[in-house]
């Protein structure tokens, strides 16, 4: 853990003590602090930005709630993050809807054009395959079964390490690794046969 982020770390533990001693303003500053990662994250579940800010919201207030029982044995990061899921996953049962859907992001669209197999002049066929890539990506990932995606999604759209997504997750850091491992199988085979289609 690098010093930025254990002065980040820091800050948390003493916001949240103050917040556990009444002061309301410290929390303030924690859900400005985390407010766009938590909306994010809430987003790629609901995949409706309005929606996801109301949950966002939800999460954050579930969080108040329950600050008084926090007691440092993870990150408040990793703490918020695991109500943040639990919100969304509460809220799509209520609503019976699929919780299935995540956008590829821009960071890994330009990670795909970058890829070796896909150098050269962009011609319309290399184009043309290089939606049919991010399709299959975005398809692949909506098919994962639920445990599988947000492991993925914790792991390549948030960053965070895999004792971070045990702890999020309640579940074995084994059981984090293979999960990512069997998802990035998955993804890959309904890859590969697109990479290794002809030269452009």
């Amino acid at each position: 853990m690098n010093s930025q982020n254990r002065t980040s770390e820091h800050l948390d533990e003493e916001l949240v003590a103050r917040v556990q001693q009444g002061d309301k303003k410290a929390y303030d500053l924690l859900v400005i602090k985390y407010q766009h990662k938590i909306v994010q994250l809430v987003n790629r579940y609901l995949k409706d930005p309005s929606e996801a800010q109301d949950v966002a919201q939800e999460a954050f207030i579930k969080a108040y709630r329950a600050i008084g029982s926090f007691r440092g044995e993870s990150t408040f990061y990793t703490w918020l993050y695991r109500i943040a899921i639990n919100t969304a996953k509460n809220y799509l049962v209520s609503r019976s809807r699929r919780s299935s859907q995540y956008e590829v992001d821009i960071q890994d669209a330009e990670a795909i054009e970058n890829a070796p197999q896909l150098q050269g002049i962009d011609t319309p066929e290399r184009l043309l395959l290089n939606e049919e890539i991010i399709k299959t990506i975005r398809a692949a990932i909506d098919h994962l079964p639920e445990e599988m995606r947000t492991a993925i999604m914790l792991r390549e759209f948030e960053g965070m390490s895999y004792e971070e997504i045990a702890e999020a997750m309640e579940c074995p850091v084994g059981t984090v690794r293979s999960r990512i491992f069997r998802a990035r199988e998955a993804i890959d085979s309904k890859l590969n046969p697109l990479l290794t289609h002809g030269d452009f």
